[in-house]
């Protein structure tokens, strides 16, 4: 457990680092991430690098005693670049280059982006790569921020094809995995095939699914290129990128199956505003965020990071970017810090130092104002810096994992296949992931998040949100695990080429899930379907909302497929057979928990219905209690002397960290 900072050394007199790196070890900062953003000072001209001053902050923050991340600057290419090769910049559905000024201005499939990445790359880690003071490297900032995961360039379309024919071969093949003869779109060769865009009206699904593929398969080469540099030339030193909140324009787990840690860049607030969350549920955690937004984050990380995942960007005050952007309540930014080392953190670092007084980020707090006073958010890190001292001199292994017996299936390819063929607009799917995710949390269960193909032994719960594609083993799999198995609508609805099962939905499911989904529709935001349970007195026991599957039992044997409840129209809404249970809509938060804790009981699991806002994690020998609520919480069981941090009385925006 440690903490860091974002410094931008380029942006201040050369005459404040010392003090900078002095007060930031003071704090209880260990690490700071150096260097993202500055190709410009790197590579001022074409071959002409400037080190001086690189060298020299490096310096003064390996002298301070601080360990320093550095990165690759490749998520800003200066002017010149872009002017001695325009086809850098990425070209977007509208078929115009997007222009510079900003950041990310690159297409991932420029041959000429990708040579002149390989040679910065290289200049920067063999300069530093076996410098004392550099720890860990961090490739490039937040990949496919400002929707910059899909070009449709020249460059991209070539690749496209190349890629293509590694797939399918023949174009005979794509053209029967595609169903093409539809509208007459049977392709003749790979060099027919263009970009599923500017289409008179919707574009072949398959042929965008397949695009959305090959852009994230592009992510993931670029990505590969730095890594294997920076392994070159600092060998032993663990290579890190910060991903983005809630983002799944590109297969994570793929990227991250390169890296030694998965980090991720913290926003609460500005994340509450910007998602799907309903105007009262934004008022009321305007200045908290959701209780379970940052650890479903953390649980995503933590399931790809192959060291102790980071938080590398942690907000520390009102951010710039959002629709509106409000102060984080005193104590926000300490619970968010033990928040994620409860989730199993080894480092957070807040973003930034200082807050800039130019640019497009001058409105976004730092641990220091822009006069270089220690501001809100300094104090609190300051104050999680001393507790975190305290925790580890009563438990060295404070971090120590312990496997959940929850695991919570999360899949990329589901978010673009539903994107491209929702069905219904607000079919959502991280949406619904994390609705699942929450209504666990919500009943005290810690929860691992883990991709389609991950090993399912150990677990006592698998929950699988809408699942369109399921691996040919997966059935097997699951049934193997001896869990108890929540699917979610439209599992298995669809095939890896986006065309519906040939007996039907849930597909390869069928052979341990005996029903057939002959017919499905969605439902406007305005409407709900009844659900009663199965033996309930009342006519309402809750509501599908979003989607409904229509369910036939498939089965030989009547007793093979138990319906445990029902639409008002008498169609199933729930259905199981032994230990898996199928889910033919999306139900209210009060019945999805409802469902949930039986099934999680019927699995042996405790549950505990938690105060509202109220969340608890438990990692190595600790219990760690967090209060996002207006309510004072009292932990009754725990005697006094448990308490590492805190007490049993846990205020609003309080922690408590006992010996479990």
């Amino acid at each position: 457990m440690r903490l860091g900072v974002c410094y931008y050394p380029e942006h201040w007199p050369e005459s404040m680092w010392q003090d900078d790196a002095r007060r930031m070890k003071t704090l209880g900062i260990e690490q700071v991430r150096i260097a993202e953003f500055a190709w410009s000072r790197m590579e001022p001209s074409p071959g002409e690098y400037d080190w001086g001053w690189l060298d020299r902050a490096v310096d003064v923050l390996g002298a301070a005693g601080l360990q320093v991340v550095m990165c690759t600057p490749t998520a800003t290419p200066p002017k010149w670049l872009i002017d001695r090769h325009p086809d850098i910049l990425p070209v977007g559905a509208d078929g115009r280059p997007r222009g510079f000024g900003s950041r990310r201005h690159y297409d991932f499939s420029s041959p000429s982006y990708f040579a002149a990445s390989a040679r910065i790359c290289t200049a920067v880690a063999e300069r530093y790569g076996k410098h004392p003071a550099v720890a860990y490297w961090q490739t490039d900032n937040e990949f496919g921020c400002h929707n910059t995961v899909v070009s449709y360039s020249p460059a991209a379309v070539g690749r496209f094809r190349e890629w293509l024919k590694a797939r399918y071969q023949t174009v005979d093949a794509l053209n029967r995995a595609w169903g093409t003869v539809f509208w007459s779109m049977e392709y003749r060769s790979f060099d027919e095939i263009h970009a599923p865009v500017g289409t008179v009206t919707e574009a072949h699904p398959s042929h965008r699914l397949d695009y959305r593929r090959f852009a994230s398969d592009e992510v993931a080469r670029y990505n590969r290129m730095q890594v294997e540099i920076i392994r070159a030339y600092s060998p032993g030193r663990p290579v890190a990128h910060n991903f983005m909140q809630l983002f799944t324009e590109f297969d994570h787990y793929k990227v991250a199956a390169d890296l030694d840690v998965a980090t991720w860049d913290s926003y609460p607030l500005g994340a509450l505003e910007e998602q799907w969350y309903a105007p009262e549920v934004k008022a009321k955690w305007l200045r908290t965020g959701h209780p379970d937004f940052a650890s479903f984050n953390h649980d995503v990380y933590r399931g790809m990071s192959k060291l102790p995942f980071w938080v590398m960007e942690q907000q520390p005050g009102p951010v710039n970017w959002a629709h509106w952007n409000p102060a984080p309540l005193p104590g926000m930014v300490r619970l968010w810090s033990w928040e994620a080392f409860a989730h199993g953190a080894g480092c957070v670092s807040y973003f930034r130092w200082r807050q800039a007084p130019f640019a497009q980020e001058q409105m976004h707090a730092g641990l220091n104002t822009p006069d270089n006073r220690l501001d809100l958010g300094g104090s609190e890190a300051a104050q999680v810096a001393r507790e975190i001292r305290e925790v580890l001199m009563v438990d060295r292994d404070a971090n120590a994992g312990i496997r959940s017996k929850v695991a919570l299936v999360y899949d990329y390819e589901a978010k673009w296949l539903f994107e491209i063929h929702p069905q219904g607009a607000d079919f959502h799917y991280p949406r619904f992931a994390f609705e699942y995710y929450s209504a666990l949390r919500g009943l005290g269960l810690d929860v691992d998040i883990v991709p389609v193909d991950a090993p399912l032994n150990g677990y006592r719960l698998i929950v699988v949100p809408p699942l369109p594609v399921v691996p040919a083993d997966f059935a097997a799999r699951l049934t193997r695990s001896g869990a108890q198995v929540v699917l979610g609508p439209r599992t298995g609805s669809k095939t890896a080429d986006l065309q519906i099962p040939a007996a039907l939905p849930p597909g390869a499911l069928a052979t341990v899930l005996p029903m057939r989904v002959w017919r499905v529709e969605s439902l406007r935001p305005n409407v709900t379907e009844p659900v009663r349970l199965a033996g309930s007195a009342s006519l309402d026991d809750g509501a599908g909302r979003h989607w409904r599957d229509f369910i036939e039992d498939a089965s030989t044997d009547q007793a093979a497929l138990e319906t445990c409840a029902r639409f008002a129209d008498g169609h199933p809404a729930y259905v199981r057979s032994g230990a898996l249970h199928y889910f033919a809509s999306l139900f209210d938060d009060a019945l999805t928990t409802r469902l949930l804790a039986g099934i999680a009981r019927e699995a042996g699991l405790a549950v505990t219905a938690l105060g509202d806002g109220v969340r608890i994690s438990r990692r190595g020998g600790l219990t760690y209690v967090l209060n996002y609520g207006e309510q004072v919480h009292t932990l009754a069981d725990v005697p006094d002397g448990a308490f590492v941090v805190g007490s049993r009385e846990i205020q609003p925006q309080g922690v408590a960290v006992y010996r479990s």
